[in-house]
C-alpha cells in the first residue's frame, strides 16, 4: 500500500517515475521549481509519449504562500488558412478525429516551458541552462526508455483507427504490431529535436529551423497548419480564477480551460457538504454538482474572446447560492449532456523555499492526431477536433481561435496557511477527480494518499467509449453503489483501478516546510523527494 511521502527540501510528483526523478535531480543542483517542472516536463514527454509531448498544449500555475499564482496559457490556436468552408470543400461535416485533419493547431507546450523560464530567470532566482534542464530528457530519448503497460494497451486498443496515420506505425508499431511492454522505445529523432533546443532556445521551435521543418512536414502529410501559424505563437500570462471554498482559496485556470467547472464543484459542494467521505452523500452531491458546472461549461466556455459571459459571474456567491438550489440530495438530475473527452498527464513540484507549480500538457487523446512529423520525431495533437462545423456551435471553428480544453491545473491555499499543489489527467474527469482528492483531503480530513489511492467514480464518456453514465470503481462499499443506483443514477461499476479515471497527484506544503506528496497506482508514477 502506497503512504503519503515526507520531505523538507524539495518534491516532484509525476505519473512516471522517471520524470519526477528528472525534476528531483535539477531540485538538488539548486534549481528551482519551474526549473524542476521544465525538467520533468521535458522527460515525461519522453517517456509518456501517448499521452503528452512536445506537440501538444500545456498550461501553469506557479506561486507561495501568501501570495496569487501566476497563470500560463501555452495553447495553440487554430489554423489561419482554412475557414469551416474549407472543410466543407474536403466533404467533412465534422473534424476528423485522427490523423493530418485533425492537427489543426499549433502546438503551445514549449512557448510555455519558454514563458515559464523567462519568469523562472526574471522572478524566482532561476540559473540553470536549457541544457541541464533537457539533459534527462535528450538521454530517455536517444538511449531509449522501457515501454509502459499504459502505452502497449493504449496503442493496441487504438491499432485500427492509427495504424495507417502518417508517422505512427514508424514509432509505435514493430513488424505491424504495438511496441510491446518492456521494449526499448528509441525516439532519435526527438532526440535531436530536443537537443537543438537546448543549444539554440525554445524560440526556435517556433521562428527558428524547427519551427520551418514542422511546417513543411505537416503541410506534406496534409494538415492545413503553416510556418505563419508557428511564427504568430506565443504564450500568455493569464490570472487564475479563484473561489473561497469552506474557508480555502482554490485556483484554477480561466477560459478556454474548463477550469470554470472545477471551482463550481467544489464552491457547490461545500454549501451542502456530507458528513463523511466516499459515503453516498459524498459521491451523490459532487455528481450533481459536476452537472450543474458542466451545464454552465458546455453552455458559455470557449477561446474568451468569443465568450458573451464574464467566467467570474459564475463565481459570485448569488449565482453559486442559485445554482445549489437546483440541485436535490435525494435525487439524481438527468444526464447527459454533451461529453467533451481528453487525455494528458498532471505534474507538481515544490522547493524548499516554497515556489510551487502545479502543471499539466496534454495531445488531447491518446496519441493525439497520431502524426509523427519525420523530421523532428514529435506526435502532433488532435485538439483542433474539438472545434464545431456549425456556426452556432459554442466553440466554431475560426482561423486563429483557441480550441476549448478539459486541461487544467489546481492550486489551493488553505486556511491553516498549507499551500497544495493538485491535478490528474482524464478529460471529463479532471474536475471530478480534482473535487474527490480535495474534498477528501481537504475537508473530510483523509491521509493525502489515500485520498488519492481510493476508489474514484466518473460521469461521462471515456476514452473510446460513447456511454455517458455514473462509472464507479468496484472498491466503494457495495451499499454506497446501491443507494445511488435507488437515487436514479445510472450506475456502472467497473475495475478496482482503471486508468481511464486519471493519473491524479498531490503536494501539499505546511508553513513549516514539511512538503507531503501523493502519486496515483493507476499511473507508471511517484513522488520524488529530497
Amino acid at each position: 500500500m502506497l503512504q503519503t511521502a515526507r520531505s523538507f527540501k524539495g518534491m516532484v510528483v509525476a505519473p512516471h517515475r522517471l520524470a519526477a526523478e528528472a525534476g528531483l535531480s535539477v531540485l538538488r543542483e539548486g534549481g528551482n521549481a519551474i526549473e524542476a517542472m521544465i525538467a520533468a516536463a521535458s522527460t515525461i514527454a519522453v517517456v509518456y509519449p501517448h499521452m503528452n509531448g512536445l506537440g501538444g498544449d500545456g498550461f501553469w500555475l506557479i506561486g507561495r504562500a501568501g501570495t496569487p499564482p501566476i497563470g500560463i496559457q501555452g495553447c495553440g490556436r487554430a489554423a489561419l488558412g482554412v475557414d469551416r468552408a474549407w472543410f466543407a470543400t474536403q466533404g467533412l461535416t465534422r473534424i476528423p478525429t485522427r490523423g493530418p485533419l485533425s492537427a489543426v493547431t499549433v502546438a503551445g507546450t514549449v512557448a510555455g516551458w519558454d514563458r515559464a523560464n523567462y519568469l523562472s530567470r526574471t522572478q524566482f532566482g532561476g540559473r540553470l541552462p536549457l541544457s541541464r534542464l533537457l539533459q534527462d530528457a535528450i538521454h530517455y530519448a536517444w538511449e531509449g526508455v522501457a515501454v509502459t503497460d499504459s502505452l502497449h494497451i493504449n496503442a493496441a486498443k487504438k491499432l485500427a483507427e492509427l495504424r495507417d496515420v502518417p508517422g505512427f506505425a514508424d514509432l509505435y508499431l514493430v513488424d505491424g504490431a504495438p511496441v510491446p511492454v518492456g521494449y526499448r522505445l528509441r525516439q532519435q529523432k526527438l532526440a535531436d529535436t530536443l537537443t537543438r533546443l537546448s543549444q539554440t532556445d525554445f524560440s526556435d521551435f517556433y521562428r527558428g529551423e524547427l519551427a520551418r521543418s514542422m511546417a513543411s512536414d505537416l503541410e506534406k502529410v496534409g494538415s492545413p497548419l503553416r510556418l505563419e501559424d508557428f511564427q504568430r505563437h506565443e504564450a500568455v500570462e493569464v490570472r487564475p480564477l479563484s473561489i473561497e471554498v469552506a474557508g480555502h482559496t482554490v485556483y484554477n485556470l480561466p477560459p478556454p480551460t474548463q477550469g470554470l467547472a472545477s471551482l463550481l464543484i467544489l464552491a457547490l459542494y461545500a454549501r451542502r457538504p456530507a458528513a463523511a467521505a466516499d459515503s453516498a452523500d459524498h459521491l451523490h452531491r459532487l455528481v450533481e454538482a459536476t452537472k450543474a458546472a458542466f451545464r454552465v461549461r458546455n453552455a458559455h466556455v470557449t477561446d474568451p474572446d468569443y465568450m458573451t459571459s464574464d467566467p467570474l459571474d459564475f463565481l459570485r456567491d448569488a449565482e453559486i447560492t442559485r445554482m445549489a438550489g437546483t440541485m436535490s440530495d435525494e435525487r439524481a438530475a438527468p444526464w447527459p449532456d454533451p461529453p467533451r473527452p481528453g487525455d494528458t498527464v498532471w505534474l507538481a513540484a515544490t522547493d524548499h523555499r516554497g515556489l510551487s507549480v502545479s502543471f499539466i500538457q496534454s495531445i488531447y487523446w491518446e496519441f493525439g492526431s497520431g502524426v509523427v512529423l519525420p523530421g523532428t520525431g514529435i506526435t502532433w495533437q488532435n485538439r483542433g477536433m474539438s472545434f464545431d462545423l456549425d456556426p452556432s456551435g459554442i466553440n466554431a471553428y475560426e482561423p486563429g481561435r483557441l480550441p476549448f480544453h478539459t486541461i487544467q491545473p489546481a492550486l489551493a491555499e488553505l486556511s491553516d496557511g498549507r499551500l497544495m499543489a493538485y491535478g490528474t489527467m482524464g478529460g471529463e474527469g479532471q474536475p471530478q477527480t480534482q473535487a474527490a482528492v480535495f474534498t477528501r483531503h481537504v475537508l473530510h480530513g483523509q491521509d493525502l494518499q489515500a485520498s488519492v489511492t481510493a476508489p474514484r467514480w466518473l460521469l461521462g464518456r471515456t476514452w473510446g467509449e460513447e456511454s455517458t453514465n455514473l462509472k464507479i470503481e468496484n472498491r466503494f462499499d457495495p451499499a454506497v453503489i446501491d443507494t445511488l443506483k435507488a437515487r436514479g443514477h445510472d450506475v456502472q461499476v467497473v475495475g478496482a483501478f482503471e486508468e481511464f479515471m486519471g493519473h491524479a497527484g498531490a503536494i501539499v506544503r505546511h508553513p513549516d516546510g514539511l512538503l507531503e506528496g501523493a502519486c496515483d497506482p493507476r499511473s507508471d508514477g511517484a513522488v520524488a523527494a529530497r
